[in-house]
């Protein structure tokens, strides 16, 4: 019931001493009845707070008491009159302060009578809803049954609660656009707020505009896989059929999804199997026509993305973070490598990089302690698709560096020679650098002579015997000393430019 309804039943008596905008026409929280002088780390937001005024000992008590309780939200105070004799002026000035609703309860009527009251009309207005609820329950479910896509019921429940809902994942990907996608600060908005929030629904604010959001299913799963309804407006205003019109969407979206990842599910074979070609050097017509089995247009130019995601449990929380982000530049295929990471054929788009480090990045309020690497090779066509495979391998292995809860690296930021070596298979690097360094490498196991470190620090500082010697804080005499004991070991003579290279690149393969 509302708190209008409330204040006019003539058996309470009720005295209505200040009005807050728009809170007469609120539906009624919870109930909660304290005499607590500091009563806010009690409420969640949307209570109406009944008190007998037994914690006012001076004035300046009522401002404690109504900032704490509106700090949690809490929108009405029905104040008794039987301690004091009356309400007093000072929690009355509180109350404007803050922009709370207070309510003068008469000395012959009791807090357990009101509270009987607004469960008596909650019964009444209960029974009303569930038949409502039923009818509309059984609308929702034989649309579905007739084939309606989730896109339609959702206009049907925006047109029936007169806010526009829409469906989103995490990573800003919408399900369901609604009359129109959302801009994309307002979708980091959404996103950052629903990954961080400590309980559901929530409400996210951008750009003095404000959306609810209801995890789709139970609520209970990771949110950095899940759906969430953006709803138009703030859902504590609104009737409580309105919310429980939202909470039926939420379920019907749920087998939705369940529907479409079973399907997804089904494709995931066929997926594997054209990344297992790629990584055997298969023939182009077999990986062509295995790619386009598996949803990929192979004719036009793609990109190659190598993602990880570190610390997180289960490895399919990733795909599907991956898979997710996929979905939003159109046919692509994900399953995981030879080498657990995950992988990904997008097609080409020039704006493809930036979108990925956006779609990614959103991800990050919710991550905690775990670590998104994603790497992205350059255009390519099926021809060469081994190629990029690598050089996104590379890419990935680069952005590990960072310090960041995701890193997006692609194969344009990684230095040339990086490249090049990124192309090669790990065997072949390990051979190389044994070939040039592996005397220098036993050396230093057998003496602890930090050759190869003296070796990285002299190439670093291009050469210089001083400045190696200030970077490593020794005697240029031990610098030439350790230099000409690597020379020696290896064979190369570092005062040349081509025996330079062969070491610098084996100190790389490393």
């Amino acid at each position: 019931m509302l708190l209008a309804e409330l204040l006019d039943a003539p058996e309470l008596g009720l005295r209505l001493m200040h009005s807050a905008g728009g809170t007469l026409d609120r539906p009624i929280g919870r109930l909660v009845t304290t005499d607590l002088l500091e009563p806010g780390r009690y409420l969640s937001g949307g209570e109406v707070v009944l008190t007998g005024l037994v914690w006012r000992r001076q004035a300046a008590d009522s401002e404690v008491f109504v900032a704490s309780m509106a700090s949690r939200g809490a929108t009405t105070i029905l104040a008794g009159k039987a301690q004091l004799g009356d309400v007093p002026a000072d929690l009355l000035e509180a109350c404007r302060r803050h922009d709370v609703t207070l309510v003068e309860v008469p000395i012959e009527v009791a807090f357990a009578d009101v509270t009987e009251y607004v469960a008596a009309a909650g019964s009444a207005e209960t029974g009303a809803r569930l038949s409502a609820s039923l009818v509309r329950q059984r609308q929702l479910l034989s649309s579905i049954a007739a084939g309606r896509s989730l896109d339609e019921l959702a206009a049907r429940i925006s047109a029936e609660i007169g806010h526009d809902c829409r469906v989103l994942t995490p990573t800003g990907r919408h399900v369901v656009p609604g009359p129109s996608e959302l801009d994309a600060e307002t979708v980091d908005a959404v996103t950052r707020r629903f990954l961080t929030a400590d309980r559901m629904p929530a409400v996210a604010k951008q750009s003095g505009a404000e959306y609810s959001l209801f995890p789709v299913g139970s609520g209970f799963g990771n949110r950095l896989t899940a759906w969430v309804l953006v709803i138009d407006g703030d859902h504590t205003t609104w009737p409580r059929d309105h919310v429980e019109a939202v909470h039926e969407l939420s379920a019907i979206a749920a087998l939705d999804r369940a529907r479409r990842d079973e399907g997804r599910r089904a494709l995931r074979p066929l997926v594997a199997d054209a990344l297992a070609l790629v990584e055997s050097g298969a023939p182009q017509a077999e990986v062509a026509a295995r790619l386009r089995q598996a949803g990929a247009h192979s004719e036009r130019p793609m990109v190659v993305a190598v993602a990880e995601l570190r610390e997180d449990g289960p490895g399919d929380v990733a795909l599907s973070l991956l898979e997710d982000v996929a979905f939003t530049v159109g046919p692509a295929v994900v399953a995981p490598g030879r080498d657990d990471l995950l992988v990904a054929f997008l097609p080409f788009t020039p704006e493809l990089p930036e979108h990925l480090r956006r779609a990614f990045g959103r991800l990050a309020p919710g991550l905690n302690r775990s670590r998104l690497t994603v790497g992205i090779s350059g255009e390519t066509s099926v021809e060469a698709l081994a190629g990029a495979l690598e050089e996104a391998r590379f890419a990935q292995r680069a952005a590990r560096a960072a310090r960041t809860p995701v890193s997006v690296v692609t194969s344009d930021e990684v230095a040339s020679h990086v490249l090049l070596l990124g192309t090669l298979p790990d065997d072949v690097r390990r051979t190389y650098s044994n070939r040039v360094l592996g005397a220098v490498l036993d050396h230093d196991r057998r003496t602890h002579a930090d050759l190869l470190m003296t070796l990285q620090a002299f190439l670093a500082c291009s050469c210089s015997w001083t400045r190696t010697a200030e970077y490593l804080h020794l005697h240029v005499n031990t610098v030439r000393y350790r230099i000409e004991r690597v020379e020696q070991l290896t064979g190369r003579d570092l005062s040349t430019l081509e025996d330079r290279v062969d070491v610098f690149l084996a100190c790389k393969s490393l």
